[in-house]
């Protein structure tokens, strides 16, 4: 079964990534965490990465795309894959569609955890405490909340079309969005 989860920053998507990896025995294909591993080899990739993450840009189409070819491509994750934070453009979902096709695979599954702004800034400021982030971070987060929000308008107009789509009040607690999810999913 192959999902995709949307949602902004702070949403709690790799929180229900990293429960489904488990209830379904999946892969999570994390554009984060394939970013983050990228920026550690500091490569001119990780570095245009990182410069792009500092500005709160998306980056770019090209790179992810790269990197998500890769794992979709790979016969022992075939049908089995959790996307988190993956397609984030248009173009990435057009993408996404081409490679899944001739892979002979298709989306299962679309998640949409809509999260309000207000509600993402209490759980950033609970994160700041717990975490000792600096306002920086919540200042790049907000950023990225809007500037996610609106890149993935045209992906969840073009996604909401299909009858698989499903969108969850993602302010809820994590075992309500979880209790949600699991109706959807039917295993």
């Amino acid at each position: 079964m192959n999902i995709i989860l949307f949602g902004p920053p702070g949403a709690g998507k790799g929180t229900q990534s990293k429960y489904l990896v488990q209830k379904l025995n999946a892969f999570q294909i994390s554009t984060g965490e394939l970013l983050r591993e990228e920026i550690k080899k500091n490569s001119d990739t990780g570095k245009a990465i990182t410069n792009d993450m500092k500005n709160g840009k998306f980056i770019s189409d090209e790179i992810v795309n790269n990197l998500i070819e890769k794992l979709v491509s790979d016969p022992q994750k075939k049908s089995n894959l959790i996307f988190d934070g993956y397609p984030r453009s248009l173009s990435q979902a057009k993408n996404l569609d081409s490679l899944l096709e001739s892979t002979n695979q298709k989306i299962d599954l679309i998640l949409f955890l809509n999260v309000d702004k207000e509600t993402i800034l209490k759980r950033l400021e609970k994160r700041k405490i717990e975490e000792n982030r600096s306002d920086d971070a919540v200042y790049t987060i907000l950023r990225r909340y809007d500037a996610y929000m609106k890149t993935t308008k045209p992906v969840l107009d073009f996604y909401s079309k299909n009858s698989n789509f499903n969108e969850i009040d993602g302010s809820l607690e994590i075992d309500e969005i979880t209790s949600k999810i699991d109706t959807f999913i039917n295993v």
